[in-house]
């Protein structure tokens, strides 16, 4: 079983044609050093321009910013084989589904001839930075601030749970630029920070469940200077911002998670195909079947809505709440079958040299991230 025994109805051939030299690069650059850089705890940046040779980093930035003025479709087959084929959480989603679309949508006409090419190319990692030690989903609560003296912004503050925050050399932070204005998410705003601007500080790259390879960190700001045109857009629009962006960012995470929810699902009839126990294989007991059987309709499902979802995308139709629906749902299978498919590894499924292990690991923070999947129910939930 693979991608390609999928009846998929999202992509075209120009598409499919793109994702083996995904896989490619996959199979060749990235799973082999799934291990070693799961001890080293980051993914290292030489493999950013690699990857960006290849065209796999922000395709839908446009051709007059250096990129190749493609489809969303393009992004979300470089989700699917890295998820699928790759194993890693490389960081390259981050910056070619969040980071580039805010820099194009919103970006000054300096900024992105300035930042876009150097994305395209991998010679620039970003992130965003969002959560506070305090402040997760409730983004309005953020503490951090950048306070203008003169024609500049001092930025003062804390961030954590950044991904791609050892590597990054542009973060988007996310910032109170008027403290006083109510209600207040009209005094948050976006701004450019270059990781060598003084008072800017890296702190730990942070011990986690799963994922080990992805660098996720604490970043400081401390007194930190730049000029007001690192402002993304207007000033005070940085909570607007976040909000037209939040679908296609979850959209992206449903993509992750079902590629992963497939590997873990194939990976798991293969194993129980081999694996013997009372003289026969276990997928030969009736409730091994049973349960794959069931993970198998699931699957069938999940992508015929996925498929839809990201049709929905590309006719930029896709709402707020169905790209919540779409993140809740894809990262709820992805857990349920994870934790089955480990159960029927028995004990060898506890055990961190078997990549259902790791992946069950990994896939616990797909409910958290972008949004706790409670929220997206509260979300869909006043749209009823």
């Amino acid at each position: 079983m693979s991608l390609d025994s999928l009846a998929r109805t999202a992509y075209t051939e120009d598409h499919e044609a793109f994702r083996q030299t995904v896989r490619r690069f996959m199979l060749d650059e990235i799973a082999p050093n799934q291990a070693a850089w799961a001890e080293a705890g980051i993914v290292p940046k030489s493999i950013w321009p690699k990857a960006g040779e290849l065209g796999l980093l922000c395709p839908t930035v446009p051709e007059e910013y250096g990129g190749l003025g493609l489809d969303f479709g393009y992004n979300a087959i470089v989700d699917e084989e890295t998820a699928y084929y790759g194993g890693v959480t490389t960081g390259f989603s981050l910056q070619s589904d969040i980071v580039a679309n805010y820099l194009v949508a919103h970006g000054s006409e300096e900024q992105k001839k300035e930042w876009l090419p150097k994305l395209v190319s991998g010679e620039v990692v970003t992130a965003i930075a969002m959560t506070e030690p305090g402040t997760g989903s409730d983004l309005q609560g953020m503490r951090t601030t950048a306070k203008k003296d003169g024609n500049h912004y001092v930025i003062n503050g804390s961030k954590t749970y950044i991904t791609n925050g050892q590597n990054a050399d542009l973060i988007l932070v996310c910032c109170k630029t008027d403290t006083e204005i109510q209600p207040a998410y009209k005094g948050i705003s976006i701004v450019l920070v270059e990781a060598n601007r003084e008072g800017f500080k890296r702190g730990r790259n942070l011990d986690k469940i799963g994922q080990d390879e992805a660098d996720t960190s604490e970043l400081f700001f401390e007194d930190v200077r730049v000029p007001i045109t690192n402002c993304l857009g207007q000033e005070g629009m940085g909570f607007i911002y976040l909000m037209s962006e939040l679908p296609q960012e979850r959209l992206s995470i449903a993509v992750s998670a079902m590629a992963s929810t497939q590997r873990a699902f194939d990976m798991t009839v293969e194993y129980t195909r081999d694996r013997k126990a009372f003289g026969k294989p276990i997928l030969d007991f009736q409730n091994s079947r049973f349960v794959l059987a069931d993970i198998k309709a699931k699957l069938q499902v999940g992508w015929a809505h996925l498929d839809w979802a990201l049709a929905r995308h590309l006719r930029k139709e896709l709402t707020p709440e169905e790209g919540a629906a779409a993140k809740l749902w894809h990262t709820d299978l992805q857990w349920e079958v994870m934790d089955k498919c480990l159960q029927l590894h028995g004990g060898a499924g506890y055990m961190n040299e078997y990549p259902i292990a790791r992946m069950w690991r990994g896939a616990r923070v797909t409910r958290i991230f972008g949004g706790t999947n409670e929220i997206m129910k509260e979300l869909i939930g006043r749209k009823l």
